[in-house]
C-alpha cells in the first residue's frame, strides 16, 4: 500500500480509523469477492463485528485513482507491479526478489550498470 500511496499521492492510501475500518477499506478497493475467496481459500472466518461493516464491493481498476497530479508517477508498469503487490493472498505476491525483477524497476538496474 506503500507503493499505491507513492504513484498516486494518497497517504496513507487506505487510511482507516481502526483494524475493522482498514479492511473495509481495502476492501472496498480490492473487492469483497476476493477476500471472501482468500477467507475459503485457507478456511478463516473473519470477526463478527464485519458483518454490518463490510458490505459487498466489487474490485476497482487502479486506473480510478489517477488523476492530474498524480499521471506523472503512473505508468503500465507501475500499475502492473502494483496489482501484483496489492493482493489478498500472500501466496500470490511477488517475492521481494520477484519484486525488484519487474520491468517497472529495470531504468534502475541500467543505470546501475554505468
Amino acid at each position: 500500500c506503500m507503493f499505491a500511496g507513492m504513484i498516486f499521492r494518497k497517504e496513507p492510501f487506505f487510511h482507516g480509523h481502526d483494524n475493522y475500518d482498514q479492511l473495509v477499506k481495502i476492501a472496498k478497493v480490492l473487492g469483497t469477492d476476493e477476500l471472501f475467496d482468500y477467507l475459503d481459500k485457507y478456511n478463516l472466518e473473519l470477526d463478527p463485528h464485519f458483518d454490518g461493516l463490510l458490505g459487498r464491493h466489487a474490485r476497482k481498476s487502479w486506473q480510478k485513482f489517477i488523476n492530474a497530479e498524480n499521471q506523472h508517477l503512473v505508468s503500465p508498469e507501475s500499475i502492473d507491479l502494483l496489482d501484483r503487490l496489492l493482493r489478498y493472498d500472500h501466496q500470490e505476491r511477488p517475492s521481494p526478489v520477484e519484486a525488484m525483477a519487474h520491468p517497472y524497476f529495470a531504468p534502475i538496474r541500467e543505470s546501475a550498470k554505468h
